[in-house]
């Protein structure tokens, strides 16, 4: 049971048991893995049901609940000038200069609850409040009403909306930040220059009690020996470069391997070897990692990656993005993936794995192991416990 006499707040701009996104599953993980660890704590969210839904529209009820075990206490949004904030938001997802007003308007016409916001102030003495992630308006506006008690957990990739300088301010008042690996902390230090001392890279949860069964997943899908990508087919996955190094093998080698896709829609394929199964349910997901021969992470901008991690539980090898830092590092401190800068690099990481089945085995045993000792619930629950009696004990020392 932690002692530190505080309650978490993990606040975030939507929460729900199956949303998709990587903050998403942190946010829960974290919560519940806090919870279990016997630490006292909250999620504060807004009535939004998930990030590709109207952020002006209240879709659940106000209030408390429990979800999960977790109490769950959602506000309302504000309206918003969406037309203002798309404006501004094409130039960031294209690339283009924003100005220093461009960058005013962005969080101006973000997702916002002042509900929420007021909530934080009038109840500011009884929680020490982690804001996930980084880019909208509930971190942004929250996390300045009492930033003495306020942890961030940016979640943050080399994109251009890390860039905007008004994120500069957020990350240097917070009272610490906690970043999900050594490399999202470099990251943060070149962008924004933060104070190393308030820094802490503590990981998120990974769940390791469960296994997966291929000849279970073969028999109910007809897959097995297959690529697999698990997730979200946002263009800023690089899916098009993935699909793109597997077709062109398939061509080159006349190799029989499949790419399949869960958790998002494949680009349209007329040749039979992509293969979509939409949204799977927990276990059958698990089955699926055990059934592939290799698990592909080919973005390039990540702050963490649980479907890696989900895919070492799992004992199988991850195929990575040599230009992403976070899940090549991950591949190299762990022995349990291999990563590629071009075509032929794949070419040679897959033939690898297609003809040796004792390397690809190793390389997810060996993942495994690296999980189960880094990010298991439980020790990633005292990571954030000790930064919570080390806060409380900073908070005792000045009021003395």
């Amino acid at each position: 049971m932690a002692e530190n006499g505080l309650t978490l707040a993990i606040v975030i701009p939507w929460y729900g048991e199956h949303i998709p996104g990587g903050a998403e599953a942190a946010a829960r993980d974290l919560a519940k893995a806090l919870a279990a660890a016997g630490q006292p704590v909250e999620v504060l969210t807004t009535c939004v049901r998930e990030f590709r839904a109207d952020w002006n529209q209240n879709h659940h009820p106000r209030g408390l609940t429990t979800e999960g075990g977790i109490r769950v206490r959602r506000f309302p949004v504000r309206r918003r000038d969406t037309t203002a904030f798309d404006r501004v938001n094409y130039k960031l997802m294209h690339n283009l200069p924003v100005s220093p007003q461009d960058e005013q308007t962005y969080v101006d016409q973000m997702i916002h609850s002042p509900a929420l916001c007021e909530y934080i102030g009038r109840h500011s003495a009884e929680y020490i409040y982690f804001f996930i992630p980084y880019m909208f308006g509930t971190t942004y506006w929250g996390s300045q009403i009492c930033p003495e008690r306020s942890v961030l957990i940016p979640c943050l990739h080399d994109e251009a909306y890390a860039h905007m300088q008004v994120f500069r301010p957020m990350l240097h008042r917070a009272r610490a930040l906690v970043f999900l690996s050594h490399e999202e902390q470099v990251l943060a230090q070149r962008l924004y220059g933060i104070n190393a001392d308030a820094a802490h890279v503590l990981g998120t949860p990974v769940a390791c009690d469960w296994t997966g069964d291929a000849a279970r997943f073969a028999d109910r899908y007809g897959q097995s020996g297959f690529l697999l990508y698990a997730g979200r087919t946002d263009p800023g996955k690089n899916i098009e470069l993935l699909t793109d190094h597997f077709r062109r093998y398939i061509h080159e080698t006349e190799s029989s391997l499949r790419l399949v896709f869960i958790g998002g829609d494949p680009p349209p394929d007329d040749s039979g070897r992509i293969v979509g199964l939409g949204f799977l349910p927990q276990q059958d997901k698990y089955d699926c990692y055990a059934a592939a021969l290799a698990v592909c992470v080919p973005s390039a901008k990540e702050s963490f990656s649980l479907v890696m991690m989900e895919s070492w539980v799992a004992g199988r090898p991850v195929i990575a993005n040599a230009q992403c830092p976070v899940t090549a590092d991950f591949c190299r401190h762990s022995n349990g993936g291999l990563y590629f800068s071009n075509y032929e690099e794949f070419r040679g990481i897959v033939a690898a794995l297609e003809a040796r089945p004792d390397l690809a085995a190793a390389l997810g045993r060996q993942g495994g192991q690296f999980v189960r000792s880094n990010f298991a619930p439980l020790i990633v629950a005292e990571r954030y416990i000790r930064l919570l009696s080390h806060l409380a004990d900073l908070s005792n020392s000045r009021s003395g």
